[in-house]
């Protein structure tokens, strides 16, 4: 066991939001903080640039649309510290707008990356999380704007309160296929392969919070999706509004909510204040 017993852990932190996440937690969280990365070289380089800066965070692996290295993580999680304290799912994809890649591929490999992935890490590593843990999963308002611009009928769907992680999963494979079947538009569905993504995080957020409501309400984890605006990243572009420092505010707020607190807990947050959805 590691001789901090508590730890954070974020997702697709070699560069971007997630750097600066992973740069405030060292500095704030009392505990080990694990920076992940898909790409190995590039995710030990990051964390040689914040141990020049006198921080200490440690590397592990991670691609998170390998159900494997998601594994492998896990039992390193609990072998080292027995669990985890907290989790910021930050790793994400975002085709650029002018790409010419064909609308369902880049939908199939958005979702299978921001919803399905995402997904696979919650389930390993919820069932890890301590009690007092706190869970983040980076969304975008992008995703409300999605789900406005979707059918009134799949916005109830989207909203209903008793909407299952299974019944999800199949509103997402069923945007795929639309998309496939050139029907997307036709089935209700709004033209942001991104905005989609986005909004099953934050829908999947929801349920995830409920769940731990119903079955660990004694742990009191406290479980959000957050939107940290449109940043200047490799995936926000240098025309964006916020500096990274600027994005990483609200996940890492949302990281360290204190340890008696109840809420929020399975909303969508912004600039600290929850969203009406």
């Amino acid at each position: 066991m590691s001789s901090s017993n508590c730890v954070a852990l974020v997702t697709g932190a070699n560069k971007g939001i997630g750097f600066v996440i992973v740069r405030d937690l060292c500095r704030r969280f009392s505990g080990d903080v694990v920076l992940t990365a898909r790409d190995e070289a590039r995710g030990r380089a990051a964390v040689q640039q914040l141990q020049a800066e006198g921080l200490s965070p440690l590397f592990h692996q991670l691609d998170i649309d390998d159900r494997q290295s998601i594994r492998a993580l896990r039992d390193f999680l609990r072998k080292e510290y027995g669990g985890l304290d907290v989790l910021v799912n930050n790793a994400g994809i975002a085709f650029k707008t002018d790409d010419p890649t064909p609308f369902d591929i880049q939908a199939e490999m958005t979702l299978k990356t921001n919803f399905f992935a995402t997904r696979n890490v919650c389930t390993e590593l919820l069932p890890i999380v301590k009690p007092h843990g706190r869970v983040v999963n980076v969304s975008s308002s992008q995703g409300s704007q999605a789900l406005e611009n979707c059918s009134e009928d799949l916005q109830e769907k989207f909203r209903c309160e008793t909407l299952t992680e299974e019944d999800l999963v199949d509103l997402m494979k069923k945007f795929v296929e639309d998309t496939k079947n050139e029907v997307h538009e036709r089935e209700g569905w709004p033209n942001s392969a991104y905005g989609v993504s986005k909004l099953g995080v934050t829908v999947l957020s929801r349920i995830l919070a409920r769940r731990l409501e119903e079955k660990r309400k004694a742990d009191r984890i406290l479980l959000n999706a957050c939107c940290p605006g449109w940043v200047k990243t490799d995936l926000g572009g240098a025309h964006a509004s916020r500096t990274v420092e600027e994005g990483a505010e609200t996940p890492v707020y949302l990281a360290l909510l204190p340890p008696d607190a109840t809420e929020p807990h399975g909303q969508l947050v912004r600039d600290k204040v929850v969203q009406n959805w």
